[in-house]
């Protein structure tokens, strides 16, 4: 799965938009209060955590975006 597929599979599965940001597929305008995201980290990692009061978390570091995008549709399905 990757980001494209994942975003489809969210929005199938009923998960509000504002639940989630997806880098360079969903990114809600406005940015809401708090959120789960996946990400690609600088150094080519793909990263998945949470946003919460202005600081982003990182729960997991995944080595390629399939295994990212199959662990944040775990968080929110």
């Amino acid at each position: 799965m990757d980001r494209p597929h994942l975003r489809a599979a969210l929005r199938a599965a009923g998960v509000p938009d504002g639940y989630y940001r997806i880098e360079g597929i969903h990114e809600p305008v406005p940015t809401p209060a708090d959120f789960l995201f996946l990400r690609e980290a600088p150094d080519a990692v793909w990263e998945t955590g949470a946003f919460e009061r202005g600081t982003y978390e990182v729960i997991a570091r995944h080595p390629d975006e399939q295994t990212a995008c199959a662990h944040l549709l775990g968080l929110l399905v």
